[in-house]
């Protein structure tokens, strides 16, 4: 299978001009009324820092142009991640996640003074214990306006998808602030924000961490999961799949579909070709951003399908996806220009063939 490059990689967010320059960790996602919506982290000043909050870009012109960013969560805490689906006929959902003011300040970067006298204040105040967690946004009239931010127990970068009959399905590892719990689980969402266990997804083993998970329903029906697995040693950053043949009430056993370093965490979609598409983040030299694709509905992969290998650095990846009405796919990720510049917002735009 190759992939052709139709869009060379640009910058669609950054902040050159000030020191809130940083921006990571991006989704996209087509609203109802046919127009795109990527978001982000954004406007920080590093990859752990305080001011982090979720940013909205919008583009009415199949991704040619984006509008400027436009904030959607800003907690008191480091708002992370930024995940975007829709349901029903006016729904969106914007998620995020964040963590105590005590993690942030064992990362100082580029100006800890600043940063922790901002943490002082939060502090003091007290009122970010409220927001301490998993966060979402809900927007009822098709992203122009939202709700919230709600807590809810479990994290994903992309956030939740939405099951054939209705149902807003969130897969994600169970919040904790201090990285001990691993396990996947699988919950039912209402457009107020409650949530209901339906099912968890086997841990793999005590010496990896399972997290990071994104799931897609088919149109046979079957739920699709890719997680993010690694050990705590640094030889493995792979993607096990898990899927559902029964609406998420169980799911099998994670099986291992990429070599131990190769690349995480993933985004799915099911193209209107047939192919089921997951794009992930390749951290290893060349590094950037790759793809696999399946045509039996997650049975069979090709994995290892280049996208771009020219990225400076290894931080970089949580890419996402969307096919354009063209049958095109554009991908956002966020990179670096160079080594020692801050991460940015790129899309590239990209095809295959068998």
């Amino acid at each position: 299978m190759n992939i052709t490059i139709k869009e060379d990689a640009r910058i669609i967010c950054s902040n050159p001009n000030g020191i809130h320059n940083y921006f990571g960790w991006p989704s996209v996602a087509r609203l109802q009324d046919g127009s795109l919506m990527a978001v982000a982290s954004g406007f920080r000043i590093a990859h752990v820092c305080p001011f982090g909050k979720v940013v909205a870009l919008r583009s009415y012109d199949e991704g040619k142009s984006w509008t400027a960013p436009e904030v959607i969560i800003d907690t008191p805490l480091d708002d992370r991640d930024g995940g975007v689906m829709t349901f029903g006929d006016k729904g969106v959902i914007i998620t995020s996640f964040n963590n105590e003011p005590s993690f942030q300040r064992r990362h100082p970067q580029l100006k800890p003074t600043y940063a922790n006298a901002y943490l002082d204040e939060v502090e003091k105040n007290g009122d970010w214990k409220n927001f301490l967690g998993s966060t979402l946004a809900i927007s009822d009239d098709g992203g122009k306006t939202f709700r919230g931010p709600y807590v809810v127990p479990i994290s994903s970068p992309h956030g939740p998808c939405e099951l054939s009959d209705g149902t807003v399905f969130y897969v994600g590892r169970l919040f904790d602030d201090n990285g001990s719990k691993s396990h996947i689980e699988c919950h039912t969402l209402t457009p107020d924000a409650k949530t209901e266990l339906r099912s968890r997804i086997e841990d793999i083993s005590p010496e990896l961490l399972s997290c990071e998970p994104h799931a897609i329903q088919l149109k046979n029906g079957r739920i699709v999961v890719h997680i993010r697995v690694q050990d705590y040693k640094g030889k493995v950053f792979t993607i096990y799949q898990s899927v559902s043949d029964d609406m998420g009430y169980t799911f099998t056993k994670p099986v291992q579909i990429l070599t131990d370093k190769g690349g995480s965490p993933a985004h799915l979609i099911e193209h209107s070709s047939g192919a089921l598409i997951s794009v992930y983040g390749y951290r290893e030299a060349p590094f950037g951003i790759r793809a696999m694709i399946s045509y039996d509905n997650g049975e069979t992969w090709e994995t290892d399908l280049v996208i771009t290998d020219k990225e400076p650095t290894p931080d970089l990846g949580y890419p996402g996806s969307v096919e354009l009405e063209d049958g095109n796919i554009l991908t956002v990720f966020y990179t670096r220009e160079s080594k020692t510049s801050a991460s940015v917002i790129k899309q590239v735009v990209w095809n295959f063939n068998e």
